[in-house]
């Protein structure tokens, strides 16, 4: 199963992806933006604490409510969700419950949802897909 050694192999991999200096979390540049799509949850453990980072879930940017409630209906042993992530594409993974290929794909997916068209493009006809 998947651990942040994986999620770091696989999101840096991917073009033009950086990991955040200050926390775990991964992004590409976008119309001169930082466009996240994968970091750790950060956890409300505590009312009117600041949230404590978790470092065995992993929030993961998707395309839309619709795939995010597939993915929630697909596995609830794998997703979840939490009332801050309420509206927010993007759901909530337990790295342990993850094979490292499904992993792989989640990160791409999340990816291409931030990336710019054009580097999708070239990264798919690299790929020889598309």
């Amino acid at each position: 199963m998947a651990d942040q050694d994986d999620v770091r192999r696989i999101a840096l991999a991917l073009p033009e992806t950086t990991e955040g200096e200050d926390h775990f979390g991964f992004s590409v540049r976008n119309k001169g933006k930082e466009r996240g799509f994968a970091w750790t949850w950060m956890e409300r453990v505590h009312p009117k604490k600041a949230r404590v980072p978790q470092p065995e879930v992993l929030a993961v940017r998707v395309a839309n409510e619709g795939e995010k409630q597939d993915l929630l209906a697909s596995d609830s042993e794998k997703f979840f969700t939490e009332p801050h992530y309420n509206g927010y594409p993007a759901v909530l993974v337990r790295l342990a419950n993850v094979p490292v290929d499904e992993l792989a794909e989640l990160l791409t997916d999340a990816w291409r949802c931030q990336a710019p068209r054009q580097l999708v493009k070239e990264f798919d006809a690299a790929r020889g897909q598309g």
